[in-house]
């Protein structure tokens, strides 16, 4: 009688076990690599996926499960020792099944989960399954009569389900940093994951390059003046305007150029300038950056200007400027290695031009300033100070300090930062 019973406790712990293992190593699965496993065809990743498409089942089966199998376990071990052990029984059973179970039904398995969590979940996804099938009324019947209690509270079911897209957005985010902080996952690899999310939440006007610092051509130079305008200005494409700066009428394309001057053996005075223009595409200085780069697939263009809510003209953006938040800066053959407008000091300062964004900043040089609000770093620093400062004012904002170096007009054009001492790159 002994043996069999102590054999039976023995099973019903390995049972324990199971269910222990497998509520961790379920709830820690990663999804994503499961979900890549399955379309590699694998079916222990499919019962995974089925398992953890229900949370709520699987760990209402596995409760239910556990709780049965240790209550059960208990019993007949107080069962067994309640003629030994008399009136001591209670006591002597309570303190050694706690330790038991602890150690080998919980303790044990969990760590084995944790420990090998995708594989542990492949193994025993597939048995599991069926179990959860055979449990399935009774964990149906026990989440109705939970969710009637919570709802006494004003707690619904339907608001456990809603899962938005920020959400999602933000799980990738943190994963992705938390996997670089742990030295798994580049800088460089996390930024450009990081920009593809920021591409729904950035808008056109953040990236673009503003209407005082375009490279335009008035149209009714001579085509000679034109050209070497053109040449002068490194650019693939050079909006044209009319009367002045801001009034765009086309926008010239320098392989067109190339072309009508072979066509015309280098005789620039007899081409039309104006007919080898493209109209000009106007768009929303509010266009999402995703909106923006389908309808750059859309158009097979990569190049707009940018106006405001009034129709003025803010700038332009191209193509390139949205792959530059993705993959970082994206320097032109004309352009030198070192960027000219961030210069590092001996000191560990950096002289910065007041044009530079905030994200490329923090992109290059790892910095966490916020991005949220101004573009630029001199729009920061008047954000922040809550006016325009004169040339020699400093300020210190989020750990750094800031000096401004120069001020023309109502614009700041330089300033020396002064990173934190953890942060200095």
């Amino acid at each position: 009688m002994l043996l069999p019973a102590l054999g039976a406790i023995i099973v019903l712990l390995a049972i324990s076990a199971f269910f222990s293992g497998s509520e961790t190593a379920l709830t820690a699965v990663s999804r994503g690599r499961m979900h890549q496993l399955e379309k590699d065809g694998s079916r222990a990743a499919r019962a995974v996926n089925r398992l953890v498409a229900d949370r709520e089942r699987l760990i209402g089966a596995l409760l239910l499960g556990n709780t049965f199998i240790n209550i059960l376990v208990s019993s007949l071990v107080t069962a067994l020792w309640q003629t030994r052990l008399g009136p001591r029984t209670v006591v002597v059973t309570t303190a050694v099944m706690t330790l038991v179970i602890l150690v080998f039904a919980e303790v044990l398995p969990k760590t084995l989960a944790i420990a090998r969590t995708d594989r542990f979940a492949l193994v025993v996804a597939p048995p599991l399954r069926r179990v959860v099938a055979v449990l399935a009324p009774i964990v149906a019947a026990v989440q109705w009569l939970v969710w009637q209690v919570l709802f006494l509270f004003g707690v619904r079911a339907e608001e456990s389900t809603e899962e938005t897209t920020e959400a999602a957005h933000d799980d990738i985010r943190g994963s992705v940093a938390l996997h670089h902080q742990e030295g798994s996952v580049e800088r460089e690899h996390r930024d450009m994951i990081g920009g593809v999310l920021d591409l729904r939440e950035l808008q056109v006007a953040d990236v673009a390059l503003h209407r005082t610092n375009m490279i335009s051509v008035d149209a009714d130079l001579s085509p000679q003046e034109i050209l070497a305008a053109v040449t002068e200005s490194h650019h693939t494409r050079v909006p044209l305007w009319r009367g002045e700066p801001e009034n765009i009428i086309g926008v010239l394309h320098t392989k067109h150029l190339a072309q009508a001057l072979l066509e015309n053996k280098g005789n620039i005075a007899v081409i039309d300038i104006l007919a080898l223009a493209s109209k000009p595409w106007f768009v929303p200085d509010t266009t999402t950056l995703e909106e923006q780069l389908e309808a750059f697939r859309q158009r097979r263009t990569h190049f707009a200007l940018v106006v405001d809510e009034y129709g003025v003209l803010m700038g332009l953006v191209t193509l390139e400027d949205i792959l530059s938040e993705i993959i970082g800066e994206l320097p032109d053959e004309h352009q030198a290695i070192a960027r000219p407008d961030v210069r590092k000091r001996p000191d560990g300062s950096y002289l910065v031009d007041g044009t530079v964004s905030v994200r490329d900043l923090n992109r290059e040089l790892d910095w966490n300033l916020p991005d949220d609000g101004a573009t630029t770093i001199a729009g920061l620093v008047i954000q922040e100070s809550g006016t325009i400062p004169e040339a020699g004012q400093r300020f210190a904002f989020f750990g750094f300090k800031f000096e401004v170096l120069r001020r023309q007009r109502n614009q700041v054009t330089a300033l020396r930062i002064i990173p934190p001492a953890n942060t200095a790159a």
